[in-house]
């Protein structure tokens, strides 16, 4: 034993660092089978709830009322991409049917160009459709949103104007924003205007230089004056605190610059995803099961509500963030990730069939200063939690 511990210290490694054994393996693939099974029936269930014209977005457990949305709802995308995910991995065709109605019903958003969320409303969707089918039709939709969304692009500031001026801000870009340049990078290298990658790595260069404090928290929202190009204030809308650190928010940053080093390869994209990483997961406001409460500096903790979606969501960016990282760091990250993944698995956050309104997961949180959807399950969540189960199966299996 003295000799094994010996070669550990020579080789630089932990002795976690050793491979994963093969029942800790064949326990992950049981698990994630487990889930996309369940996922299928919930779906399916789900899918006798929506309505024709509107895309899900949550459930209230108390009421029974099933929450969907008009399709230029931020969210309207993910139900589409869940579906393609559930159907990659369980090749039912009714659940393909769906995802196929879903999409023709959130097509006319390739042309919207009423904020930022295009990303998340068609590349979650068609993005994932056009990988599983290779349909061109797919694929000019995408990059007609990709145009779309190039109109909201601001040369005086150098990043995409997230929402339109308003009472509250005069050009407001949020961390969120970063989960919109994947499209844009996709759009540019398959047949798209250049210029869409300029714009994405434009973006992405500000909001490192603006958006992050010097323990790399993110800030959720910069506010800038067009006329002059400055920072007119850097705030929250969604977190507990202009200085606190929004969880979801926290996730946006670490899955977009992880993205961002996938894409372009620019290895200070790498360098601050990691850095994210580390002050997500040494934060000693992160509990146990590795599900953050719905901000690091939320008051009442640790009696403060969860946000599934925000484990989710950090779950599949340390999946990606490990496939570049060193053995050491790669362990951690991919750890941290599973622990959430087998959290989320469990009792307490994963929906009995047939309940919750056909949704996997519970217990996340979209704004709570604006007391919007507080603990309760919501559609992203579960487009994340299908992702980074998808990721551990492919990288990690």
């Amino acid at each position: 034993m003295r000799t094994i511990w010996i070669l550990v210290l020579l080789m630089g490694l932990h002795p976690l660092c050793f491979p994963q054994t093969a029942a800790g393996k064949e326990k992950m693939a049981q698990l994630i089978k487990d889930d996309f099974e369940r996922a299928r029936s919930q779906y399916l269930y789900m899918k006798g709830l929506t309505p024709a014209d509107k895309m899900p977005q949550s459930f209230n457990e108390k009421t029974g009322a099933f929450d969907a949305r008009d399709i230029q709802w931020w969210c309207s995308g993910f139900y589409p991409g869940t579906l393609w995910y559930i159907y990659e991995q369980t090749r039912d065709e009714q659940i393909r049917q769906e995802a196929e109605r879903s999409l023709a019903v959130i097509a006319p958003n390739q042309h919207y160009t009423g904020n930022h969320d295009l990303g998340f409303m068609m590349f979650c969707s068609f993005g994932n459709a056009y990988r599983l089918t290779q349909n061109e039709a797919y694929k000019k939709i995408i990059l007609q949103s990709s145009a779309s969304l190039a109109t909201r692009y601001r040369p005086q500031i150098k990043s995409i104007q997230s929402w339109d001026k308003n009472k509250y801000f005069n050009c407001p870009v949020i961390i969120d924003n970063m989960m919109n340049l994947e499209m844009l990078v996709w759009a540019a290298a398959n047949g798209g205007d250049q210029k869409f990658r300029e714009i994405a790595v434009s973006h992405a260069n500000t909001t490192m230089k603006t958006h992050f404090r010097p323990d790399y928290s993110s800030f959720h929202l910069v506010d800038y004056d067009l006329n002059t190009g400055k920072i007119i204030r850097k705030a929250t809308w969604q977190g507990a605190a202009d200085c606190s650190s929004w969880s979801r928010g926290q996730g946006w940053a670490l899955y977009g610059y992880t993205m961002m080093y996938r894409m372009t390869k620019d290895k200070k994209y790498l360098s601050l995803a990691k850095n994210i990483a580390g002050y997500l997961l040494h934060h000693p406001n992160l509990p146990a099961d590795k599900v953050p409460y719905w901000d690091f500096s939320a008051p009442l903790i640790p009696f403060a509500v969860r946000d599934a979606s925000a484990a989710a969501l950090m779950a599949s960016a340390l999946l990606e963030l490990g496939q570049y990282s060193t053995a050491a760091d790669k362990q951690e990250y991919v750890s941290a990730a599973e622990t959430m993944l087998e959290s989320l698995s469990g009792d307490t956050y994963l929906a009995k069939p047939g309940e919750n309104g056909g949704f996997l997961l519970k217990h996340s949180t979209g704004a709570l200063p604006l007391n919007s959807e507080i603990d309760v399950p919501l559609i992203y969540a579960d487009y994340y939690f299908l992702e980074a189960l998808k990721r551990y199966k492919d990288w990690y299996l």
